[in-house]
């Protein structure tokens, strides 16, 4: 597409493939969208895209990825604040209609598979090296290693017991995420074959039956606690993210499924004529600029 469409925090950068977003680093931006930088979310990642009224005078654009295509969200497991969702661009309300115009032309890119979870990671996790300081300890992560190196002041006896951990990554099976918002919070390692807790369920965890109890993370060595400014989501989160595509990475390798075609259809000529309609529309309203407007009515023109 080659547009870019700036928003609240955060500006999405259109290509064929492809959309790239960059987030701000203002002091009003969420943590979280200052440590990401960046993502590029492959239209083939995607399942949807919504656009609804915001609040406070906005409208909220959204890409809704496939379920297993994106490593943070797994994760994150449904645990994530709406503030601090990556896949969501607001704008004012006065630009409702240049925003539905790109959730169309989005809506067009998506394949046949949008509707089908994803069988392997199509968005790439932060990358390693990274590290953050848990309530009980520092963890560490190399691209190969864990490693969690316990505090003195927080570590339970247990941990200490054990001394300080190392995890290479082929010896797990997954992770989970418990959000430091929320009461408890901690990022536990497990090895492979073990099971989540019943209350768990997160996609980031493999799960076993007939294994229903597990030693608290306070007192598991596989696991790093959360407290009051200790491992907060912007630092725990990408870093569990990164965890958790290096351990599916190390699994056994997923059927290749044929790529997902974007774009390479010709489409209905009346919707070609409906989208021109809709761009003339939006450079009268003084939207789109003159070149704007010719060149991406020369896109549409050569898809007929």
């Amino acid at each position: 597409m080659g547009d870019v469409l700036a928003g609240i925090h955060a500006t999405w950068e259109f290509d064929t493939d492809s959309v790239l977003i960059r987030f701000e680093r203002g002091i009003r931006t969420p943590r979280l969208f200052q440590s990401l930088r960046e993502r590029r979310i492959p239209y083939a990642a995607l399942s949807s895209v919504t656009l609804t009224p915001g609040k406070r005078g906005t409208v909220v654009l959204r890409a809704v990825p496939r379920p297993g295509a994106d490593p943070l969200l797994e994760a994150a497991a449904g645990q994530l604040k709406e503030s601090n969702d990556p896949y969501r661009l607001v704008l004012p309300a006065e630009r409702g209609t240049l925003a539905e115009y790109y959730a169309d032309e989005l809506r067009a890119l998506l394949g046949p598979e949008a509707s089908l979870p994803a069988e392997r990671f199509l968005v790439t996790a932060p990358e390693a090296p990274m590290h953050f300081k848990a309530y009980d300890g520092r963890a560490g992560f190399d691209g190969t290693l864990v490693s969690f190196r316990w505090f003195w002041t927080g570590a339970s006896s247990a941990k200490w017991k054990a001394g300080d951990q190392s995890f290479p990554v082929a010896e797990l099976g997954g992770i989970e995420w418990r959000s430091p918002e929320a009461l408890e919070g901690y990022l536990r390692l497990l090895p492979r074959g073990a099971a989540a807790d019943s209350d768990a369920g997160g996609p980031g965890a493999d799960q076993a039956p007939g294994v229903t109890a597990r030693v608290q993370p306070d007192q598991d060595p596989a696991s790093v606690v959360f407290g009051l400014g200790y491992g907060p989501v912007h630092e725990s989160l990408p870093f569990a993210a990164a965890v958790l595509e290096s351990v599916r990475s190390t699994q056994s390798v997923p059927v290749a499924t044929a790529p997902v075609p974007v774009g390479g259809a010709r489409r209905d000529p009346a919707d070609i004529a409906e989208r021109i309609r809709h761009l003339g529309d939006l450079h009268q309203a003084g939207l789109v600029t003159d070149a704007e407007y010719s060149a991406k009515k020369a896109e549409l023109l050569a898809e007929l």
